[in-house]
């Protein structure tokens, strides 16, 4: 489910660590920037099982209701909409979600306040009002519900998402792309997908994409920005006409040399992708101007590239 941007992102956020700590080992580092991509999934785990907890807030707090001494009308047969939704049925029921959920030891017991806040803030909501009142609702009325929900109301709470921020020093910054797989594999879901339905794996299946994408890609990527990072340095000081090299900031520096790594090492990767990505990286991760500058350099650079055949493109459509 990850897409190359997010591991792009995972190098750009190893290798700043690496550069910023003089004498770090890259094996550390290596084991580091595999260990925080595969915690995404297990980030994406905990975002599954939570919608699962809310529901059962809401059928527990329900059946309290029911069984108090003297119960409304309105309490003993209450709307069953929400607690019956058959995405987070699924969910409850799926033996991969189920398996992992136990692999983590996941427990929401301590965090019963902020699952009631939710639930207690959604429940008032006007979009839970419209659903809960329909006449009646299909299976893409649910999975909407469900995706307003968790986008809304659960990735809205900062609360919630603290939460993981103390699980792991990692999630802080993958909550964001962990929520995405999330939303990305609801979408998906259908109606007629069993308690077998495998869970969507973190990455391709390496046959589909035709390389290992953590050794041919990710760990590539961010050795062979490594090897080269004195020439770069030389190549982007040429180029930096009026900027001082030491005072360029060191995340926009690390994207073009992450640029310049693609453009010359990685044979199936377009030009054109190659330079949109790390503009559109430049944009979240580094200053305001960076993208700009970053443009800029990469024009300036892929032209003497060029000219000099060091870009050396293979396959359908990206022969230069």
């Amino acid at each position: 489910m990850l897409n190359r941007r997010h591991l792009r992102i995972k190098v750009l956020q190893t290798l700043y660590a690496y550069f910023q700590s003089e004498g770090s080992e890259v094996a550390k580092q290596e084991k580091s920037l595999i260990s925080s991509i595969e915690s995404i999934y297990d980030l994406y785990i905990y975002l599954l099982s939570s919608l699962i907890e809310v529901r059962d807030f809401a059928f527990n707090r329900m059946e309290d209701a029911r069984l108090k001494f003297l119960p409304t009308d309105a309490e003993l047969h209450p709307n069953t909409r929400f607690v019956e939704n058959q995405f987070i049925r699924q969910l409850s029921e799926n033996r991969d979600l189920q398996k992992n959920i136990q692999r983590l030891k996941i427990s929401w017991s301590e965090h019963q306040d902020i699952i009631r806040k939710i639930f207690l803030t959604f429940r008032d909501s006007e979009i839970f009002i419209n659903f809960m009142g329909k006449p009646s609702v299909n299976y893409r009325d649910e999975k909407d519900i469900v995706l307003h929900l968790f986008g809304e109301f659960m990735m809205g709470s900062e609360a919630f998402t603290s939460l993981f921020e103390e699980k792991n020093i990692h999630w802080a910054d993958d909550i964001d792309t962990a929520a995405f797989l999330l939303a990305k594999t609801l979408k998906k879901w259908t109606s007629e997908m069993d308690d077998f339905e495998p869970l969507p794996p973190l990455m391709i299946n390496p046959d589909d994409e035709g390389e290992d994408l953590i050794k041919d890609f990710v760990l590539k990527l961010f050795r062979k920005t490594i090897v080269h990072n004195a020439d770069f340095d030389v190549l982007i000081a040429k180029k930096a006409q009026n900027w001082d090299i030491e005072r360029i900031a060191m995340l926009d520096m690390i994207l073009l040399k992450m640029a310049l790594t693609e453009l010359t090492e990685f044979s199936s990767i377009p030009v054109k992708v190659t330079l949109n990505e790390y503009i559109e990286i430049s944009k979240d991760y580094s200053t305001p101007r960076s993208r700009q500058f970053v443009n800029g350099m990469l024009d300036k650079i892929v032209a003497d590239l060029r000219a000099e055949d060091l870009i050396k493109k293979t396959g359908r459509g990206l022969i230069e």
